[in-house]
């Protein structure tokens, strides 16, 4: 495959909010601030003060929300300009120095309150610490990782598909642009790339000879892979499949999988759509129905590099309530890596890795 994207851009396609839904958005999100000053995001009083905050996004706007939460879309992405992210600190370039969520509380309220239209926040301890929402920016050293810590191009993926319970949908959310702005957030739908595909390609991509390696923040010791038990790429409804796949880390174990898997891919590089994210544009990606990537940047480590922050959601709580709570944060999944039902683990360079 080619070693960049190509893609339709839908900043015209996206909702843009005006300044004075702008405002009224802030005015909303600095009232939870303030009343949960000190409160981990973590706690279910601030996250339930959230979604009750929401109703201050415009009519249009949630109407928007609930039906992409319910439809989705052809290319599995939506577009929103225009959100409030008040005053910023540095871009930070570690871990160590990643600002709280209080430090920057207009966009992190604000886009848990978007998020809040589509299900409940959820984080994974194994990523991030647990992080509710969580930064996206380069970090010294990482230039080369396929994660959202790397600056080169960013592999087409699902959200960590590896794992047994994903997000249902991401949002990131831009904070600062690359200084080139030239680093695109791209996203591939199996809408658009489902009707490029022959029969027996889709036959193919719905038998369970595909397997995933875990992301190395999931798996503790660096020099051993955990790949996932043999499963498809797509399931679901014919006319309406749900997608699991990374074009970096997805391993095909026979060759007609792999015969497919590369079809699935030509196509979905056929039909990306996505954008220069500028600041206040927040993308949300149907994690269900949709890959995406990011094209690469160079980042200077000057304070003011490309910054995004994350969040995920899932529709419905209830059935990961036995798994919610580690480390006293109680939106945050629990380990799975050593538990992972039908994982393998293989040495890193052998089995397909």
């Amino acid at each position: 495959m080619t070693s960049d994207f190509t893609y339709t851009d839908i900043r015209s396609a996206g909702i843009r909010l005006t300044a004075e839904e702008s405002e009224q958005i802030a005015r909303a999100a600095l009232a939870v601030a303030l009343d949960f000053r000190g409160h981990s995001l973590h706690d279910a009083g601030l996250l339930h003060a959230v979604e009750l905050a929401a109703a201050a996004l415009p009519a249009p706007v949630r109407r928007a929300l609930i039906a992409f939460r319910d439809r989705s879309n052809a290319g599995g992405c939506l577009l929103l300009a225009g959100l409030p992210v008040g005053t910023l600190p540095a871009t930070p370039d570690q871990p160590e120095s990643e600002p709280t969520w209080s430090e920057v509380p207009v966009a992190t309220i604000s886009q848990l309150m978007v998020m809040s239209m589509l299900g409940r926040s959820i984080s994974y301890s194994d990523e991030k610490d647990g992080r509710l929402v969580q930064d996206v920016c380069p970090k010294r050293g990482a230039e080369q990782r396929q994660e959202n810590s790397g600056s080169v191009l960013l592999e087409l993926h699902t959200e960590d598909g590896f794992h047994p319970n994903p997000p249902h949908f991401l949002s990131l959310v831009c904070l600062r642009a690359d200084h080139d702005q030239v680093a695109a957030t791209v996203s591939g739908g199996i809408g658009d790339a489902l009707p490029l595909l022959d029969a027996e390609t889709v036959a193919a991509l719905r038998r369970p000879e595909f397997r995933t390696r875990f992301s190395s923040s999931f798996v503790p010791d660096a020099s051993v892979g955990v790949l996932t038990a043999p499963m498809p790429v797509l399931s679901g409804e014919e006319d309406c499949p749900d997608l699991m796949v990374d074009f970096h880390a997805t391993v095909a174990t026979t060759p007609r999988a792999r015969t497919a898997l590369e079809r699935l891919e030509e196509a979905v590089r056929r039909t990306l759509k996505g954008l220069v994210l500028r600041p206040g544009d927040l993308i949300i990606l149907d994690n269900r129905r949709a890959v995406h990537g990011r094209t690469d940047f160079t980042p200077r480590y000057d304070g003011n590099d490309r910054w995004l922050r994350r969040s995920f959601v899932v529709t419905d709580l209830r059935p990961l309530n036995g798994h919610l709570g580690q480390g006293g944060q109680g939106r945050s999944h629990r380990p799975v890596t050593p538990v992972a039902a039908g994982a393998e683990r293989v040495l890193v360079g052998t089995a397909g890795v």
